[in-house]
């Protein structure tokens, strides 16, 4: 019996052991993000914990410590958005690009590209792209503000940096609401863990809205369906037929 018993207490013990897995490498040495990735979670709907609603299923928070450090006339606006978030969610109600980090773990598979000059980011929500050069440049002076904002990457070790500025003000965190300014700024790393999995974290900065940065983090999965691809999502397109459908023929 207790020969039985250290047996078992051994395999125990060597199941929580964690395994190092070798990632896989690029040719000049660096981790091989190259595939497509999908985080499963509900962070699209709302990014920190919350209930099942009316078109928003439960879900557990990315935000770190599940508190968003909101100003407090930030956090009225905050209340304001989701009571309206039906219309006023640009993103989920006229199919506009989400932004970042929304991108990333939107309900949708993403695409990454790289190379050692250049990294592309290929969404299949709404067709968004980002292109990250990995020179060392800084964000080029006087670009315009944008949806998904301008990207410029390097490597930390084994982690892929990117710095993310020049944002509009018109994407949401979340369809629950979570908003920033043309202020914001977006720190992500992506740390590829075992050869399917990304480690993703983003650091959010935006001082007319929050009090202090803060973050949000989850993992990402890479999908190993056999012939795994992006397909064409036409986010209008459907949005439009839905509408079609439900009208009164007079």
């Amino acid at each position: 019996m207790n020969r039985v018993r250290s047996i078992l207490v051994c395999g125990v013990l060597l199941s929580t052991v964690a395994v190092p897995q070798t990632v896989r490498r690029t040719a000049d040495g660096k981790p091989d993000l190259n595939g497509i990735w999908q985080a499963l979670n509900t962070a699209a709907w709302d990014i920190q914990d919350h209930t099942g609603q009316l078109g928003m299923p439960p879900g557990q928070g990315v935000v770190e410590g599940n508190a968003i450090p909101y100003q407090p006339s930030a956090a009225a606006k905050k209340k304001v958005n989701f009571a309206n978030r039906a219309t006023a969610d640009q993103t989920e109600a006229n199919c506009f690009l989400p932004g970042v980090p929304r991108a990333t773990y939107m309900p949708f598979p993403f695409q990454i590209a790289q190379t050692p000059k250049d990294i592309a980011i290929m969404y299949e929500f709404a067709h968004a792209l980002r292109n990250i050069p990995m020179d060392g440049s800084p964000h080029p002076d006087g670009l315009p503000d944008t949806w998904m904002g301008d990207s410029c990457g390097r490597w930390d070790g084994d982690t892929l940096v990117v710095d993310v500025n020049s944002f509009n003000d018109q994407t949401w965190f979340d369809h629950a609401g979570n908003f920033h300014s043309d202020a914001l700024h977006v720190v992500e790393r992506y740390t590829l863990t075992n050869p399917d999995h990304i480690s993703y974290e983003a650091t959010v900065e935006d001082p007319k809205v929050f009090t202090r940065p803060w973050k949000m983090g989850m993992p990402l999965y890479r999908r190993i369906d056999k012939n795994a691809k992006l397909l064409e999502y036409e986010c209008v397109f459907y949005q439009q037929e839905e509408k079609f459908k439900n009208a009164p023929f007079k």
